[in-house]
């Protein structure tokens, strides 16, 4: 619940985006948060968001795209922890603003999906929709097994046209129905990390990918603890020092690691638990495990030289504390 909020705050104090990335934002808060009603023989278009912020911005965001009057008012509801969520409406103008907004079609018939001139935008106004999908209706949990970005969609049709939307910003998302909701999932660390990054949320992106590594770096800790072959741990002991050690020294060295030793770090980290003889074959062109040995060797001698000049902790301060170098 509290990356959730962040990123949501993060989100909304977004300021002076186009014109275009602001309509397709407000039009998925409208979709994903909101509906069409009658009142008095009337459609009108209503949003129930769950912070006071948002819902300003959505009335500031109508007002001024539109020229239309929304009016704020506070409902109860049992999904939100304080039991308080905000309605911004449009009743006078709201048949105009559905169909503008895409809600209706030009037979007065509600629109299940997304307008079609959304999905297919420009990069940033896609950015912009998924942006307003997940103010509306967007989740994310704490990294781990079970973590994942979480939008719950009001059709199907709708949450196909969100996951065809990550697709364009090339984040793998997909959809399925829990408990009769459909819902769209970005299940993936490093495709939750862009997708973050991409529609604006940068800072919690960076929170989120730093606790990421944090708990893959105990949950390898914890997987020697449980390791019963001596051999399998001091191995595993081994990957995980020379893999922090390659790291160092790809950030010792910066812009000066040479390309060769560079890819050979860069294999070491992408295969942690990978022979050398396994890295070797994950080369273009492959490469022998000597090879790959030798290149390591050469790049964390060459940045442990680097720190000793500088006089900067080399690559074996970057080992945790227990494990063999």
């Amino acid at each position: 619940m509290a990356l959730t909020t962040d990123v949501k705050a993060e989100l909304v104090s977004i300021r002076n985006a186009p014109p275009t990335v602001r309509v397709a934002e407000v039009t998925a808060i409208l979709r994903f948060a909101g509906g069409l009603h009658s009142i008095a023989g009337r459609v009108a278009v209503e949003a129930e968001v769950d912070a006071d912020l948002l819902a300003r911005r959505v009335a500031r965001d109508l007002a001024e795209i539109y020229g239309v009057r929304p009016e704020i008012a506070q409902v109860q509801s049992a999904s939100s922890p304080d039991g308080a969520r905000y309605a911004v409406r449009v009743i006078a103008a709201g048949e105009t603003l559905a169909r503008q907004t895409g809600l209706l079609d030009q037979r007065r018939r509600p629109v299940r999906g997304l307008p079609n001139r959304l999905t297919t935008g420009s990069i940033e106004e896609v950015a912009g929709l998924w942006r307003g999908a997940f103010l509306a209706a967007g989740s994310l949990s704490e990294p781990g097994r079970s973590a994942m970005l979480e939008v719950s969609c009001p059709s199907s049709e709708a949450a196909m046209a969100l996951v065809g939307a990550a697709h364009r910003l090339g984040v793998a998302a997909k959809a399925r129905e829990v408990r009769g909701q459909p819902r769209v999932v970005v299940r993936e660390g490093e495709a939750i990390r862009s997708l973050l990054s991409q529609i604006g949320a940068g800072r919690t992106a960076a929170t989120w990918e730093e606790m990421r590594q944090r708990r893959e770096v105990r949950a390898g800790v914890n997987r020697l603890v449980n390791f019963d072959d001596a051999n399998l741990r001091r191995s595993a002991q081994a990957a995980v020092a020379a893999c922090a050690r390659v790291e160092r020294a790809l950030e010792i060295l910066a812009e000066d690691v040479p390309d060769h030793l560079k890819l050979a770090g860069e294999l070491r980290l992408a295969h942690r638990d990978a022979s050398l003889d396994e890295l070797g074959h994950h080369a273009d062109p492959p490469l022998t495990k000597d090879a790959v040995a030798g290149r390591i060797r050469r790049l964390l001698a060459m940045a442990d030289k680097r720190a000793q000049q500088q006089g900067i902790p080399g690559t074996e301060s970057a080992v945790p504390a227990g494990l063999d170098v």
